[in-house]
C-alpha cells in the first residue's frame, strides 16, 4: 500500500505550479504525485498522473488533495484513501464531503506554509 499521495488539479493554474505538489510529497516523507482530470486536460502534466475513474486508482494511507473540486470521476479513484486531506478555496466543492480533513484556504498561501511546518515537525 502507497504512504502517501499529493494529487494537484485546476487550482495549480499551469504545469509549472506542480513543483508544489512534489514539494509537498517531499516533506511528507516521499510519495506520489497524481492529478485530476482537469489538470492533465488542460495540460498541466502527463496523462499517466491522473487519478479517477479513467485513471489510476489510488487508495494510500494519506491522500492529500490540492486544488481540486471532487468531481465524481476524481473521487472514484481515490475515495478508499485511509486519510483524505483537502485543500480549496471553494467552501462548497465536492471534495470537502469526501474528505476527512478541510482547509478552506488558497493553495499558494496554505501549501508553501504546510511544507514548512512538515519540514519544521520531522527535524
Amino acid at each position: 500500500m502507497q504512504v502517501g499521495h499529493v494529487s494537484g488539479g485546476r487550482g495549480l493554474k499551469n504545469g509549472d505550479n506542480f513543483k508544489l505538489m512534489e514539494d509537498l510529497a517531499d516533506a511528507l516523507g516521499g510519495g506520489a504525485i497524481g492529478a485530476s482530470r482537469a489538470a492533465v486536460d488542460a495540460g498541466f502534466c502527463a496523462n499517466d498522473m491522473q487519478v479517477g475513474q479513467t485513471g489510476k486508482v489510488v487508495a494510500p494511507d494519506l491522500y492529500v488533495a490540492v486544488g481540486i473540486s471532487g468531481a465524481i470521476q476524481h473521487v472514484a479513484g481515490m475515495k478508499d484513501s485511509k486519510v483524505i486531506v483537502a485543500i480549496n478555496k471553494d467552501e462548497d466543492a465536492p471534495i470537502f464531503s469526501v474528505a476527512d480533513y478541510g482547509l478552506k484556504a488558497d493553495l499558494f498561501e496554505a501549501v508553501p506554509e504546510l511544507i514548512a511546518k512538515v519540514k519544521a515537525a520531522r527535524a
